[in-house]
């Protein structure tokens, strides 16, 4: 009896081959993602830390003024980006002198 229910459910490799390839390849991509992010933090453990801390702080700014010059933050950003673009230009602010 139970050999006739094993043999109606479908096997391991049967449901295997039902997942489309689309999910193969983005597990593949997120795979060697997770490998070069690896990677890329071991070689950045090495760097001198005053070094590390100022491309931080000069990636972090260039994102966040971009944010803020053109406006297309994520929707988690929003509330901080638009308090400060209060202080900073503001691609839809900038407006041509005499109204054009």
């Amino acid at each position: 009896m139970t050999f006739l229910a094993a043999a109606a459910s479908p096997s391991v490799s049967e449901r295997l081959h039902e997942i489309p390839a689309e999910f193969w390849t983005k597990l593949g991509i997120g795979i060697l993602g997770l490998i070069v992010l690896v990677a890329v933090l071991r070689k950045i453990a090495k760097i001198n830390k005053v070094v590390l801390g100022v491309i931080i702080v000069l990636v972090v700014s260039f994102v966040g003024f971009n944010w803020i010059y053109e406006r297309n933050e994520p929707k988690w950003a929003t509330p901080v980006v638009n308090w400060l673009a209060n202080y900073f230009p503001s691609k839809g602010k900038i407006a041509a002198p005499g109204g054009r």
